[in-house]
């Protein structure tokens, strides 16, 4: 297709983490020749916030994730939108007597100071920011998407763009892919049960009159607690912002905690949960609503995110997903900043090269699937069979897993963001106690058997749109048959 005149080159939906990074990204590789728009809801002061309590978020992220952004398009950030540096990710079970570590270094962020150094960096690369603008529906010709329709909050007025390629980075309740009025491969929907609620607050507290136990608070190490009483279907976490200052919060499924609140008679909300994990935290004493500044507006709140696999096809004519509105949180801790930070990077380089090639079709867009995936999307489909596996369990398996069934390569793979292989379950079978726990190595050992045939599957995405109906099909019939598994 021969690219029309536009209004601009790219306009990016939503000027949170991820918009900001691909419109950086988009104009680094374009060398600022390309004219980039980025539009967000808010206004310039608080750009990129998500809802109206603010930037609500666990806030971690790993450091090779910022140094994957930084070693390609050149950004870098330090104090003060990086808070809080951590040594690594510690998971506890749910009886605190096991705990894994993993991923490595990283940094607890800032999210309301984050979105001024993007703003900063972008618009030093020439980037244009429309805010306090709300998106309606995207514009499309000929089955193309090619420009945004909405509306400017403080004048009413109607705000109509067209540009050769529009990147949604408008979250996971997205109206422009939920909408979208052409023909393409993208799903628009999600099943609810693939989505959790979420909710955290930000607390400054005395540590002097707590009791020091690192398993509920270490200000080098984010904690995860996996307890299915605590957090049905999810986890809870306990999220280091220095030395007396914390992000806590916890993520259910909605279905499990739906059921566990029946079985105990209870009509406990999610923010009562979160209350009374916090108050069982011997480590965190009188609490308080940090009144710092850069936390005003965001002390508190909750959100939806999704935990299964990224959206199968990322792209369609003149349309492309980044970050939540492409469910790329990671499906095992929900975990979306850093599959965003890679999704971003690379997106902005590969719709550059479709504009310079005169083709911003789905197929001339193809390449960011193939190259998501091949970077980091090819973990996730066995990531979400194995969080599967794992909602339906016990505390007591939990434990018992824990304890017994992961090895020093499992914690590597797990590290690494990939799926634990269980290859000591075949060594001590004979010594596994009790017919649940056993059903458990069976269920481990399957996982780790469908995820190497997921991974082998998504290493062979389809290099063009003509091919994506099969693999779609013999995907679909993988998950199926692990999904039936662990109803």
């Amino acid at each position: 297709m021969s690219l029309a005149k536009t209004d601009y080159d790219i306009i990016v939906a939503g000027g949170g983490l991820a918009g900001m990074i691909v419109a950086s990204s988009a104009a680094y590789y374009s060398n600022q020749r390309l004219k980039i728009l980025v539009v967000d809801k808010n206004p310039r002061e608080i750009q990129g916030r998500k809802t109206i309590s603010g930037w609500i978020c666990g806030d971690a992220v790993g450091k090779n994730t910022v140094d994957y952004m930084k070693d390609r398009i050149k950004i870098s950030w330090g104090s003060p939108e990086i808070e809080h540096p951590v040594k690594g990710v510690v998971a506890f079970s749910p009886d605190h007597q096991t705990k894994v570590s993993f991923d490595g270094e990283g940094y607890i962020l800032n999210r309301k100071l984050l979105p001024q150094k993007q703003f900063r960096e972008a618009t030093n690369l020439g980037v244009e920011v429309a805010n306090n603008t709300i998106i309606r529906k995207s514009l499309t010709d000929s089955n193309y998407v090619i420009g945004i329709e909405g509306e400017n909050t403080e004048t009413k007025e109607i705000f109509k763009k067209t540009a050769k390629v529009v990147v949604d980075c408008t979250g996971v309740t997205s109206v422009l892919r939920t909408n979208l009025p052409i023909k393409s491969f993208i799903q628009r929907r999600i099943d609810r049960n693939d989505l959790e609620a979420t909710g955290r607050y930000i607390y400054d507290f005395d540590s002097e009159d707590g009791q020091e136990d690192k398993t509920f608070f270490d200000p080098d190490y984010c904690i995860i607690h996996l307890d299915q009483k605590l957090s049905p279907g999810g986890y809870g976490w306990v999220f280091p912002k220095g030395k007396n200052k914390v992000n806590i919060g916890l993520g259910v499924q909605q279905k499990l905690f739906d059921k566990a609140n029946k079985e105990l008679g209870s009509k406990r909300d999610l923010k009562k949960l979160i209350d009374d994990y916090v108050n069982i935290n011997p480590a965190i004493k009188n609490p308080k609503i940090s009144n710092e500044e850069e936390d005003t507006g965001n002390e508190w709140g909750t959100w939806q995110v999704s935990v299964r696999r990224q959206n199968d096809c990322l792209v369609a004519n003149g349309y492309v997903m980044v970050g939540d509105s492409a469910w790329m949180p990671k499906p095992l801790d929900a975990g979306g900043i850093g599959p965003a930070i890679i999704a971003a990077t690379i997106a902005g380089k590969d719709i550059v090269e479709a504009i310079e090639e005169n083709d911003v079709s789905e197929k001339g867009l193809w390449r960011y699937n193939k190259n998501f995936i091949n970077e980091y999307g090819y973990k996730t489909p066995g990531l979400e069979v194995f969080r599967r596996m794992l909602q339906q369990l016990t505390n007591e398996q939990i434990n018992y897993g824990m304890k017994h069934f992961l090895s020093k390569m499992d914690i590597e793979k797990i590290t690494n963001g990939e799926h634990p292989v269980f290859g000591t379950l075949d060594k001590i079978g004979m010594l596994i106690r009790g017919t649940l726990n056993k059903k458990l190595a069976e269920d481990l050992k399957y996982t780790s058997s469908v995820n190497e045939k997921l991974v082998n599957h998504y290493r062979n995405y389809p290099e063009a749109p003509e091919g994506f109906v099969n693999w779609s099909n013999t995907l679909n019939k993988y998950l199926t048959e692990a999904f039936t598994r662990f109803l």
